[in-house]
C-alpha cells in the first residue's frame, strides 16, 4: 500500500468557504432544533391569546414532533436521490411560510396546522444539512472538528432554546417566537446559493420507490402519533395498542418492499456498516434521557420554584458552556480513543448527574439543587452529541449519506416522543397518586418530577451499554474504504484500537 494512497486529503476547514460552509451548516441545525424546545415556556401566553384547551395546548410542541420524525427518513434519502441544495432549500422556504402562518396565527387551528407544516420544512432541511456536511468535510481531523461543532449547535440549541423563548414571550411577545425565524431563513437562502454547490440527483424520479415513501412515512407518523397521545389516552387501551401495532405492520410491509425493490428508497444494506445501528440506538435512548429531562426541569423551575418563563429560560444558559466545550474537547480527542470510549463515558457521566438532580426537594434552590447536576449533565451531553453523530457518519459512501443523516436524526425525536411519552406518565401517575392521599400539591408534583428523572439517568445507562456495540471509529479512512466510497459501495467501518 503506498504512502500516496493513504496520503490525507486537503483540508477544507482551512479555507474561509470552507469555515463558512461549517458555520452555515450548523446554523441550519441551530434553526431546527430550537424550534422543537422555544415554544415550550411559551405556552402559557399561547394558550391565553388563542383560546387552547389544557388537552390541545401539547400539539403546539406534538404538531412539528409529528412531522419533523414522521417525514424525516424520506426527506434524507430525498436529499441522495433529488439532490441535497435543492431539498434543503425548499425546506428552507417551506419553513420560513409556515413561521410566518404561526405567527399569524389567529386561532388554535391554525397554529397547529403551521406547526405541522414547519415539522415537515425541518424534516427536508436537517438530513440535508448534515449531508452536505459528511459529503464536504473528508474523513479525518476534518470531519471530526465540523461534526464536533455541528453536535455542540445542536446540544446548545435545546438549552438556548428555552431562553430565548422566555426572553422573546415575556418581551415583543409570543409571535415573535415564529417571526424570529425569518430573517434567519433568508440569510440561509442566500448562503445556500453562495456556499453550496448544485448537484444532480443520484436517480431518475422514474425509479423513484413510491410505494416504500409512503409505506415508511405512514409507519412514522402513525408510531410518533401514538406516542404523543399514548400518555391522554393510556397505554393499555385499544387505541394505543393497535396504533403501535399498526406501526409496526407498516415497518414490516416497508422491510419487504425494500427487499424487492431494484432501486429501494432505504437500502437495508447500509446497515451492514458495523455499528452503525448501535449508534442509531444508542441516540434514541440517549435523547429520550437528556430531551425528558429539560421538559421536567422546567416544570420543577416555574411550578414548584416559582421562576418567570425567562428566569426559567436564563437557568439552562451556564449549560451551554459546558456543552460548547465538551463537545470541543471530544472531537479531539477521537483520533487517540476513538469515538466508543467518549459515548459511554458522556452517557454514564449524564446518567449520575440526572440521578443527582433527581434528588430535588420541594423547598430547592437553583445554586444547591440544580445549577451543579446540570453543569455535569452538560458535558455528559456534549460528548454524547458529537460522539454518536461521528459514529452514525463514519463509513458511508457519499450517495447514502442522506440516509445516515435521516437515520440519525430520525433517532434523535424518536427518543424524543418516546422519552416524553414514557416519563409523563410515570410523573403523571405519582403525582395524582399523592394527591389522591392529600399530599400537598408541591410535594406530589416534585415527588412525581423525581421519579421521572430517575427513569432518564436509567435510560441514559442504557445508551451507555448499548453504545459498547458502536462504531469506534477515530476518522480515519483506508485506502480500500476510500475506493469503495468513491465508488458508492458500502464497506465496514474499520474499528479502531481493536
Amino acid at each position: 500500500m503506498s504512502s500516496l494512497a493513504l496520503e490525507a486529503p486537503a483540508s477544507v476547514l482551512v479555507t474561509s468557504r470552507g469555515r463558512l460552509t461549517l458555520a452555515f451548516l450548523c446554523m441550519v441545525a441551530f434553526l431546527d432544533f430550537v424550534d422543537a424546545s422555544i415554544v415550550n415556556v411559551a405556552l402559557p401566553s399561547i394558550r391565553r391569546d388563542l383560546g387552547f384547551s389544557v388537552q390541545s395546548l401539547q400539539w403546539v410542541l406534538s404538531a412539528y414532533l409529528l412531522t419533523y420524525g414522521g417525514f424525516m427518513l424520506l426527506g434524507g434519502r430525498a436529499g441522495d436521490l433529488l439532490g441535497r441544495r435543492r431539498l434543503l432549500v425548499a425546506g428552507i422556504v417551506l419553513f420560513a411560510l409556515a413561521s410566518l402562518t404561526a405567527g399569524l396565527s389567529p386561532d388554535a387551528g391554525v397554529l397547529v396546522g403551521a406547526r405541522l407544516v414547519q415539522g415537515l420544512g425541518a424534516a427536508m432541511m436537517l438530513p440535508a444539512a448534515l449531508s452536505i456536511l459528511t459529503t464536504t468535510f473528508p474523513e479525518g481531523r476534518d470531519r471530526n472538528t465540523a461534526l464536533g461543532v455541528w453536535g455542540a449547535t445542536a446540544g446548545l440549541a435545546s438549552a438556548v432554546g428555552v431562553f430565548l423563548g422566555g426572553v422573546l414571550s415575556e418581551g415583543p411577545g409570543w409571535r415573535w417566537v415564529f417571526f424570529v425565524n425569518l430573517p434567519v431563513c433568508l440569510l440561509l437562502l442566500v448562503a445556500a446559493f453562495r456556499l453550496v454547490s448544485g448537484e444532480r440527483g443520484d436517480a431518475p424520479l422514474a425509479n423513484f420507490d413510491a410505494l416504500g415513501a409512503v409505506l415508511v412515512t405512514a409507519a412514522m407518523l402513525l408510531l410518533v402519533y401514538t406516542l404523543v397521545k399514548a400518555p391522554d389516552v393510556g397505554w393499555g387501551t385499544t387505541r394505543t395498542i393497535g396504533g403501535l401495532a399498526g406501526a409496526g405492520a407498516l415497518l414490516s410491509g416497508f422491510v419487504v418492499n425494500e427487499r424487492r425493490q431494484r432501486n429501494p428508497l432505504v437500502p437495508l444494506s447500509i446497515f451492514r456498516i458495523k455499528g452503525l445501528a448501535a449508534a442509531d440506538a444508542t441516540q434514541v435512548f440517549a435523547i429520550a434521557g437528556f430531551y425528558s429531562m429539560f421538559f421536567f426541569l422546567t416544570l420543577y423551575m416555574q411550578n414548584v420554584l416559582g421562576y418567570s418563563q425567562i428566569e426559567a429560560g436564563s437557568a439552562y444558559l451556564p449549560a451551554t458552556a459546558g456543552v460548547a466545550i465538551s463537545s470541543g474537547i471530544a472531537s479531539q480527542l477521537f483520533a487517540k480513543t476513538g469515538t466508543r470510549p467518549i459515548i459511554v463515558a458522556g452517557a454514564l457521566l449524564s446518567a449520575g448527574a440526572v440521578y443527582w438532580l433527581s434528588r430535588i426537594p420541594v423547598d430547592g434552590s437553583y445554586l444547591t439543587d440544580v445549577l451543579p447536576g446540570l453543569i455535569v449533565m452538560s458535558f455528559g451531553l456534549g460528548a454524547v452529541f458529537v460522539g454518536v453523530t461521528t459514529a452514525a457518519n463514519a463509513g458511508v459512501p457519499r450517495d447514502k449519506a442522506g440516509l445516515a443523516a435521516a437515520l440519525i436524526n430520525t433517532s434523535t425525536w424518536l427518543g424524543g416522543a418516546l422519552g416524553l411519552a414514557i416519563f409523563s406518565v410515570i410523573a403523571t401517575s405519582h403525582t395524582q397518586h399523592l394527591l389522591a392521599a392529600n399530599v400537598a400539591p408541591p410535594e406530589a408534583l416534585t415527588s412525581g418530577i423525581s421519579r421521572a428523572l430517575v427513569a432518564c439517568s436509567i435510560f441514559l445507562l442504557a445508551a451507555a451499554l448499548i453504545a459498547l456495540r458502536a462504531t469506534n471509529t477515530r476518522g480515519e479512512a483506508t485506502e480500500h474504504t476510500s475506493a469503495l466510497a468513491r465508488e458508492g459501495d458500502l464497506v465496514p467501518v474499520p474499528e479502531s484500537g481493536e
